[in-house]
């Protein structure tokens, strides 16, 4: 375990371990982390600030952290603000584990075009905890709400669930492809060797961006977001193996030749036996590490598919069409609250990722692990 042991000592890889847990459980956790149904909208709470906590009275006697009931008015036509009115006859005290929005925690069901009967996986958990809200009519809307008067805080957490698993949905689909495909065009050589490589060669030829926007344009009008979506990684995800082919081909074609490999084919092991239990197990390192770094192209796909309106809409929240609102300059001047978070988050997971995989890269690499 020397390489774990690299591992450890790697300040950088570890902080980036730690954001990626961190992220990772409050995005599964988001029915209970989150304060607010993220698709509920608030009577006049239209695009508010964040929502400033007191912890006094007007009176300056002191009653611990506590909100008060807001809204806003209308614009006022000489000065182009919408003031805010608070009502402060309704003090409501902010607590933990309070009772608010009912939630089914953990339910998972195939996402089916509507035509189907959805099929439920798991049932999940009723609940109606929430870790942080309010006792009173009063709102904590940490990160202010959006246009349609949903609490952004909220939102952030849910959206999180799509950006951050897709790059593991993708990776899934995509690495037991490129291994399997480039094991056996490495093993075995000759005119298989000739087929797969040049059906590799022709799919890298292919460009990302283009072949994107056009599944987008003829999926079925049907789907919902979310299918529509998962239906573009997946199928995405069978062209983005080639790369990783190319590289396992190379290994194999060194790793074909070791003195182990000759000894299973003496005692009489199939071909399909040696790759997978002699030979693509010596290319777990690559791997671990292709993988640990391609989640994060995953993650700005989605981003930049659903800032142009590719990918998830509206009413379903993603961390790229959370994002997508800076393309309207006034709430980028006037609501900026709602432009940094989504962007923060993105780049930090993108970065946390680039770090966790560069510190697998140094810890696995044979040269220093006598180190």
């Amino acid at each position: 375990m020397d390489w774990w042991k690299k591992l450890r000592r790697n300040s950088l890889a570890r902080w980036g371990a730690i954001l990626l847990l961190l992220f990772y459980v409050v995005v599964i956790g988001a029915d209970i982390f989150a304060p607010y149904n993220p698709y509920n909208a608030q009577v006049d709470g239209s695009l508010l600030p964040p929502t400033q906590i007191h912890w006094r009275s007007r009176e300056g006697q002191w009653i611990g952290p506590t909100v008060y009931p807001t809204r806003q008015l209308p614009t006022d036509l000489e000065t182009g603000l919408r003031p805010l009115e608070v009502d402060f006859s309704q003090p409501s005290p902010v607590r933990l584990w309070v009772k608010g929005d009912g939630y089914v925690w953990g339910q998972i069901k195939l996402p089916l075009p509507p035509s189907f009967t959805p099929v439920e996986i798991f049932p999940g958990i009723r609940g109606d905890r929430h870790l942080i809200g309010t006792l009173g009519p009063g709102k904590l809307n940490l990160l202010g709400t959006d246009e349609q008067g949903r609490d952004q805080f909220s939102r952030l957490l849910f959206g999180g669930r799509i950006s951050l698993f897709i790059g593991l949905i993708g990776i899934t689909i995509s690495f037991p492809l490129g291994m399997v495909v480039g094991g056996v065009a490495g093993y075995f050589g000759g005119w298989l060797d000739v087929v797969l490589m040049r059906l590799v060669e022709v799919l890298m030829t292919i460009p990302g961006i283009y072949l994107l926007v056009a599944l987008a344009a003829v999926l079925p009008p049907g789907l919902s977001s979310a299918q529509r979506f998962l239906l573009i990684v997946v199928i995405t995800s069978f062209i983005s193996w080639s790369g990783l082919a190319r590289v396992i081909r190379g290994q194999v074609l060194s790793l074909k030749q070791q003195e182990y490999v000759q000894a299973a084919k003496a005692m009489g092991a199939g071909a399909a036996r040696i790759i997978v239990r002699h030979i693509l197990p010596q290319t777990a390192s690559y791997i671990i590490i292709s993988a640990t770094l391609a989640v994060p192209g995953f993650i700005v796909a989605e981003s930049v598919l659903s800032l142009i309106g590719l990918g998830i809409q509206q009413p379903d929240p993603s961390w790229g069409n959370l994002l997508s609102i800076a393309t309207n300059a006034s709430i980028l001047v006037l609501q900026p609250w709602l432009v940094w978070p989504p962007a923060v988050l993105i780049i930090l997971t993108v970065l946390a990722f680039n770090l966790l995989g560069d510190g697998l890269r140094d810890a696995l690499d044979p040269r220093s692990l006598g180190e």
